[in-house]
C-alpha cells in the first residue's frame, strides 16, 4: 500500500469549514484510520456507527489526505441512491478543498461514462463514488490509494476484492468498510480475517 502521511494543515481546513465539530468518538476513530494508513501494509478497518453517526466525515478526512498525497480514493455504495447520497455529501465537503470527485452508476450514459473512466485511468479526478459499475471491468484507476465500501456486508468477498484489484499502478489499496450493522468482533474476523474494527458510539 501507499503510505499517507497526515496532511496537519489541509486537515484542520477541512475540519474548520464544517458547521460543526467532530465528536470525541469521530476524532477517535479518524485517528485510528489515518495511522493505519501512515504505512506500507494495506490496511482492512471495518467503521461501525448507527446511520447519523458521521461515518462519511471520518471517511472524508481519511480520503482528503490521500489526494493530498497525490493518489485516487473511491467509495462503493449497494444501491444508486445511496451511491448519490454519498456523492452530494462529499462534493458539499470537498467542493471548497479542490477536490474533485465523480459520480459512476450503471445509469450513467455510455460516452459519460467512458469520459469518466478516462479520468479515472489518467489520474485527472481524485476520487469516484459509485454502485457495482465501479468493479466493472473496463474501470481502472491511475493511483488507487483508497477504498472504501459502504454496508460492506451487501457486497460479496469476491466484489470487494476486485475494487481493490483495480489499480494501475499494482499496490494494493487500504481497505475501509463501513457498517450500520454491528458485526461481533469474532464473527468478522471469521468472516473477514485480518481486520481490525472502529466503533462511533455516540451520535452527534
Amino acid at each position: 500500500a501507499h503510505a499517507i502521511s497526515l496532511d496537519k494543515k489541509s486537515t484542520q481546513q477541512l475540519l474548520a469549514a464544517l458547521p460543526y465539530s467532530l465528536t470525541p468518538d469521530q476524532k477517535a476513530v479518524a485517528w485510528e484510520i489515518l495511522q493505519d494508513m501512515n504505512t506500507s501494509y494495506p490496511m482492512n478497518r471495518l467503521l461501525q456507527g448507527d446511520v447519523g453517526a458521521g461515518k462519511t466525515i471520518v471517511a472524508a478526512l481519511a480520503m482528503l489526505n490521500v489526494v493530498r498525497a497525490g493518489y485516487q480514493f473511491a467509495l462503493m455504495a449497494p444501491t444508486e441512491v445511496l451511491a448519490t447520497q454519498h456523492y452530494n455529501t462529499l462534493r458539499a465537503i470537498f467542493d471548497i478543498h479542490g477536490v474533485s470527485t465523480t459520480l459512476l452508476t450503471s445509469s450513467i450514459p455510455s460516452q459519460e461514462k467512458k469520459r469518466m473512466i478516462a479520468a479515472m485511468c489518467d489520474g485527472s479526478v481524485d476520487g469516484v463514488i459509485g454502485t457495482h459499475a465501479l468493479i466493472q471491468e473496463k474501470v481502472a484507476f491511475r493511483h488507487l490509494a483508497l477504498a472504501v465500501v459502504d454496508e460492506q456486508h451487501r457486497f460479496g468477498v469476491k466484489q470487494r476484492r476486485t475494487l481493490r484489484e483495480k489499480n494501475s499502478d499494482g499496490v494494493m489499496p487500504h481497505l475501509l468498510s463501513m457498517t450500520a450493522t454491528p458485526i461481533p468482533r469474532s464473527l468478522a474476523l471469521t468472516i473477514y480475517g485480518d481486520l481490525d474494527i472502529s466503533t462511533i458510539r455516540t451520535l452527534p
